[in-house]
């Protein structure tokens, strides 16, 4: 089989292609032929450098897969089933691959409503959002939600879960991405380049940060009385979190698991047409340092997905 790996760190011309081994399936594991990758912002820093969670290289990158079960070695799927998740998060899944060797509770079967490339893009967002939104932030009918980072690849999916719980949503997206978010459902659209959201937001419920930087500090004023701020990208700030409980108010931080019980939820609403994910662009496997430099570039709509 192909897979993409890298020997260094640097930019994305590290990765490449090249021939390897197929994987072992092991009791309560499946090999899955995989359709499609999703890329996500963090590969491209481990792939710097940036973040040194899968060590030194080699090594090779991905989570999120959408594929076709090739070898089943547990009861729970059958060679031919349509499957995707996020396997092995925050381990290496090395799903820059044309096979895959997963454990079987880290997946789900595909519903017919995604292509595989649609379905390749939504494990890891879809799981921070969910597990942001519905099992930490318990978002129900009637709460304002703020929505930092609406456009990107997280937050496009937290407007969807948001609106399908019954929340007001408002988030912040650039005037090139109101169109879009409110497409998705977002009551309020907030343009962080003229507008700064702590002056003219207040009374809400949950605060979901996906930006980082200031953003969770100065989202504390547009609380309500023990509103909540749940952050995917500042969970290990003690001082912030101090600085919440002092004002009465409650501070959660998302580090995404592979979850099937979220992930099952996530199918199930995208199924009632509830969800949908945004692909901004597809490419072969073979262009996997065009997609790479893309991500590096930021700024995306939605996700990126290799095709395989």
């Amino acid at each position: 089989m192909r897979v993409i790996t890298q020997q260094k760190l640097g930019g994305p011309e590290v990765l490449t292609v090249v021939d390897a081994p197929e994987p072992r399936a092991l009791p309560t594991e499946v090999l899955v032929r995989v359709e499609a990758i999703g890329l996500n912002p963090l590969e491209a820093r481990l792939r710097a450098g940036e973040f040194p969670l899968l060590g030194r290289p080699p090594f090779v990158l991905g989570w999120d897969i959408s594929g076709v079960v090739e070898q089943a070695r547990t009861w729970r799927f059958r060679p031919g089933d349509e499957v995707f998740g996020m396997p092995l998060f925050p381990r290496a899944a090395n799903a820059y691959a044309e096979v895959v060797a997963a454990p079987a509770l880290h997946l789900v079967r595909k519903p017919a409503s995604l292509s595989h490339v649609e379905a390749s893009a939504l494990p890891i967002v879809g799981l921070t959002a969910w597990q942001g939104l519905v099992d930490l932030g318990g978002v129900t009918d009637g709460d304002r939600v703020l929505v930092h980072g609406g456009g990107g690849g997280v937050g496009h999916v937290a407007i969807q879960i948001a609106k399908a719980r019954g929340a007001h949503v408002i988030t912040t997206a650039s005037a090139s991405k109101r169109e879009f978010v409110e497409g998705l459902g977002a009551d309020e659209a907030i343009d962080y380049t003229k507008v700064d959201f702590a002056e003219t937001v207040r009374d809400i419920d949950v605060v979901f940060d996906t930006l980082g930087g200031d953003t969770a500090e100065r989202s504390l004023g547009v609380l309500r009385p023990g509103g909540h701020l749940v952050t995917a990208v500042a969970d290990e700030d003690t001082e912030l979190a101090a600085k919440y409980k002092a004002a009465g108010m409650r501070f959660s931080g998302i580090g995404v698991d592979p979850d099937p019980v979220a992930l099952r939820g996530l199918a199930e609403l995208a199924e009632q047409g509830g969800l949908r994910v945004h692909v901004q662009e597809t490419f072969p496997f073979e262009r996997i340092a065009d997609a790479h430099r893309l991500l590096d570039g930021g700024h995306l709509r939605g996700k990126l997905v290799l095709t395989v």
